[in-house]
This record gives C-alpha cells, structure tokens and sequence, in this order.
C-alpha cells in the first residue's frame, strides 16, 4: 500500500520576500524616477506643473495680442501718412481725382431742387446790405443714401468782392442755418448788383454738386422793410461762374512737435493763361501771422498743362498758441519767363476764414498727426487779399550798406 507525500505549501505559494524582489528590479521610468526625487505628494506637483503650463500660455497669448495690435497700428499709420494720389487704386482713386467741369449734372430745370428761407435788410446811412439764409427744405437728394450735405454760398455781381458759405450740414435735406453776412455796397450799386445763393452738396474729396440757386436783381427790391421769404431753387446757371480751377492739398498738424504740413497734391482746370491755351503753373505756399506774411514756400514749375500733378510736401515749425492765429495762403501761379508771373487764383484757411475753408482747418486741428486732404475751388485774388487786409510792410533802399 504505497501513500502520497503530502503537498509543500512553500513550492507553490510565493512568499513576501520573493514578491518584494520582483517589484524592485522593474526599472522606472525617466520621469516616475524625477518625481520620487521631489520630496512633495504627487498631487501637489502636478498642480505646480499646471500652474506653470498657464502662466505660459497667458504669456504666449499676450505676445501674440502685442504683436497684432502693433501690426494694425503700423498699416494704419501708414495709411494715414502716405498719400500718394497715384499709388492709390480702386475706390479711393476716383473719390480723391476730381471730375471735370463738363461732368457735373446739373440737372433738369423742371426738376424739383427745394427751397430756401433768406431775409434781406439795407441799412442806408452805413451803405451795408445784411443778408440771412435762415434755413431750407426740400432738397434735392445728391448722395446715394438718398440725402445731402448741404451749404449756401452767398456772393454779389457784377463786383463779386466777397463770397460768404454757410456751415455745413451732414446727410439732411432740412437744413438750419441761420446765418448773417454784410455786404459793404452803396445805394447806387445797390440798384445794379444781383444777389446770388446757391446751394451746395459738399464731397470732400470730389467737386461740390450745385443743388440750386436763387438769384434775385436788388433793383426790384422794395428796402423800406425787411424782406423774409421762401423761394423755390432754380437750376444753377454755367455761364456766370469763373472757373479759376480747383486745387486739391493736404493739412497736418502735429502739436507736440508743433510741426505744420501741407502737401499740395494737384490742380485741375486751371484758367488758360497763355496765347497757346494753357498755362506753366505752380504753387505758392504762404503763412499770415497777425495780417503779416512770414512764411513761404513754392513747388516746382509744370509746363503746358491745366491739370498739375505736384505731390510735394512742406513743413513748417508752429507753434500751438500760433496755429490758432495763422492764416494758411494757397496760391496757384502761370510762371512767364520774360515778364511777371500772373496768379490765376487763390484760397486761404485757417481760424478767420468761411465754410470749406474753415471745415478743412478745424478738421486738421481736431485731428492731430493724421492728414486731412480736400478740394478747394480757387477764389480771384482781389477777393482774398481784401477779405485778409494785409499789412505791407514799406521796404527802404539804401543806396549806402556800409554801416
């Protein structure tokens, strides 16, 4: 009878010893080997570890924030000081080129163009005309938003020293005016003179379109009281207007560094003034300080042509305290080379100066360091010089500088 030795428990069941052997010599890995040589519960470098991961991507962002923010600036400080009427395209070109003269509609004569309020008062013993443009209504849309921005320009012929503008009003056909303009005229050419004002759809970068006009011969008005009415805006009349050419040029001021630049861009449809029908114009830049000159610079000469492309910049040191005392004399020349040079016409700006002119100036102070360009229509010569009453200075020769 044979018997089975018993089973050894020792043969089959692992013991502690063996057990502890095979879990020491798993090698760890790289990075369970740096976190057991950090004395810190394994809860707490993780949060560190995250906490580092979003301090970096907050730094990350904020860069990447920086270096956009700096981009558009850039492009926008570029748009805003280069203006090179050539290099520009699309849109902007024909918004800033200015169209011709034949290319105005004026219009039909039966379509209706609105209305305007004015009032006329001639005081006898002072030989001054007081003319109102109170307000109008109904105009005619000019802009494809179905509105306008309207104006009045108020001026007196045959003579035609002074032209006044109103302010002007932005996207409505209702405008409020309210303003008062005196003319210096005597009683008998009081009874010769017509009185004109015509209404005006401001652009700054194209010319102005003519809504309207009123035109009204002061011999018929009866002045032994003041005139108040309403009257209908008649198509505006080709013949009459001197075309002396627009001019189109930039401002920008920079107050901290009391800099003032005028870039003069280019004319068009100067006056014919030579026997071939064209002209060698150039430009005049003038600065008026207390009704004094003080300042002045020219461009270069253009040959034969009425059209002047000229893109050139000036720059002149002004002060704040000046810049609100300074008046700003754009003029155009014919330059002749054996006799004078003829000024085909001229504008001014600045804080004494009326409508575009003065919207154009207050435009360039409320916008420091950015260039405001626009059109300007070019006004005769006697018209400015008598509206700035210039004060001459008498120039003594002398015959004998040794002293």
């Amino acid at each position: 009878m044979t018997t089975k030795a018993p089973r050894s428990n020792t043969s089959t069941r692992p013991t502690a010893g063996t057990n502890s052997t095979a879990t020491t010599t798993a090698a760890p890995g790289f990075i369970d080997g740096l976190l057991n040589k950090i004395h810190l519960p394994r809860w707490a470098i993780y949060a560190i570890f995250a906490l580092i991961c979003l301090v970096l991507l907050v730094c990350i962002l904020c860069i990447c924030a920086k270096c956009c923010c700096k981009g558009k600036k850039k492009r926008k400080k570029k748009q805003d000081q280069k203006i090179n009427m050539k290099g520009l395209n699309g849109s902007t070109t024909t918004s800033l080129v200015q169209p011709g003269t034949d290319d105005v509609e004026y219009g039909s004569a039966n379509d209706p163009r609105g209305r305007l309020l004015y009032s006329l008062e001639y005081n006898a013993s002072r030989s001054e005309l007081t003319v109102g443009i109170k307000e109008a209504a109904a105009l005619k849309a000019m802009d494809a938003g179905g509105t306008s921005d309207p104006y009045v320009k108020v001026y007196i012929l045959p003579n035609k020293s002074k032209t006044y503008e109103t302010k002007v009003f932005r996207k409505t056909l209702q405008p409020v005016f309210n303003e008062l303009f005196k003319f210096q005229i005597s009683q008998p050419d009081l009874n010769e003179s017509m009185m004109v004002m015509q209404v005006y759809d401001f652009n700054r970068f194209s010319k102005h379109d003519v809504i309207g006009e009123l035109r009204l011969q002061l011999s018929t008005v009866d002045w032994n009281h003041v005139i108040e009415e309403w009257r209908d805006l008649s198509e505006a009349s080709k013949f009459e207007q001197e075309n002396l050419g627009e001019i189109c040029f930039s401002l920008r001021y920079v107050p901290t560094a009391s800099k003032l630049t005028v870039v003069i861009l280019e004319a068009k449809n100067l006056k014919k003034m030579d026997h071939g029908g064209s002209s060698d114009p150039y430009v005049k830049v003038q600065l008026v300080l207390d009704k004094k000159k003080w300042k002045k610079r020219t461009t270069s000469v253009k040959k034969k042509t009425l059209n002047p492309y000229f893109n050139e910049s000036f720059t002149f040191d002004v002060t704040f305290e000046q810049i609100q005392r300074v008046q700003l004399v754009i003029s155009v020349w014919d330059h002749d080379k054996m006799s004078r040079n003829d000024a085909i016409g001229k504008i001014f700006l600045g804080c004494d100066a009326t409508g575009n002119q003065l919207r154009h100036w207050a435009d360039m102070l409320s916008n420091p360091r950015r260039p405001m360009a626009q059109w300007h229509s070019l006004l005769s010569t006697e018209q400015v010089d008598s509206t700035l009453a210039l004060k001459h200075t008498i120039k003594i020769p002398f015959t004998n500088k040794g002293f």
